[in-house]
């Protein structure tokens, strides 16, 4: 009768060890917020320079500049940097090349008060590349590591330049990286290098607590909505081949993992991700 007993204990114990192997281990994920912020106006006065041909010959359009804050609890991460803070005037100012009119609504300072941070909260900062209306406010963030594709770093700051870019020589903490880049190691924020528009740039996907999907932010991969539906490539990208290669890979990544993707330069996507962020 012992033996029995001992035999169906000893049967009870192995099952219930291989109920408890067969439990899944759930890992929960940090909570990341996204705030959208104002960086700038651009109104195209030539949209016929976002194109290889004629397309837009003769058509204007008026272009958002947004720049983002990423909230992790491992750290703030800035994404893009809109206009020049020179720009925060009443008219807007006629570029010379006849092409762009701008203008910057408010300084950094000022906007970051509106989500209760300051500059000196940013433990990383990040940009999809070094044209003049990503890299606005780029020296105010010299105490964050900047996270750049070595490419373009070596593009716009090489000790072989004889001109540097004077709205990134002040950013002296520099992470230099090769490729997609995990930002905390976790998989929530990953930037993604998609080469083409420059030599190095990027974009970024974030995983929003509260939103049903991630968040895909183009930089300049894509400007209007047409233009991700045509593939077009604006005249001045600095390779044609590898502008439609990243594309493609973009509309791959996108569609794995049913992001929602945001054009940052379009007036609707950003509506459109200021009303999902309203709604967490």
């Amino acid at each position: 009768m012992m033996k029995k007993i001992l035999f169906l204990l000893l049967t009870i114990s192995i099952i219930s060890c291989k109920k408890a192997d067969k439990k899944e281990v759930i890992v929960k994920k940090p909570e990341v917020k996204l705030f959208q912020l104002v960086g700038g106006s651009i109104f195209v006065k030539k949209l016929e320079v976002f194109s290889q041909d004629t397309t837009y010959t003769g058509q204007t359009k008026q272009f958002t500049d947004a720049y983002y804050v990423i909230s992790h609890p491992k750290g703030n991460l800035m994404w893009d940097a809109g206009l020049p803070e020179s720009l925060v005037v009443p008219e807007p100012f006629n570029e010379p090349s006849g092409v762009f009119r701008i203008q910057r609504p408010d300084s950094l300072a000022n906007q970051l008060k509106t989500i209760d941070l300051k500059i000196e909260d940013f433990n990383y900062f990040a940009m999809s590349h070094s044209h003049f209306d990503h890299t606005g406010h780029a020296n105010l963030m010299k105490n964050a590591t900047w996270l750049v594709q070595e490419n373009e770093y070596n593009f716009n700051l090489s000790d072989t330049l004889k001109t540097k870019n004077p709205a990134l020589a002040s950013l002296t903490n520099v992470k230099k990286i090769n490729g997609d880049y995990d930002v905390y190691g976790d998989g929530t924020v990953i930037i993604k290098y998609m080469p083409g528009h420059t030599i190095g740039h990027q974009v970024l996907y974030v995983e929003v607590t509260g939103l049903e999907k991630p968040v895909l932010l183009t930089g300049d991969l894509y400007h209007f909505e047409e233009n991700r539906r045509n593939k077009g490539v604006p005249s001045f990208n600095y390779n044609v081949e590898e502008t439609l290669e990243s594309m493609n890979k973009f509309e791959t990544f996108a569609k794995e993992k049913n992001a929602e993707v945001i054009i940052q330069h379009s007036p609707i996507a950003y509506k459109k991700l200021e009303e999902l962020l309203n709604r967490q």
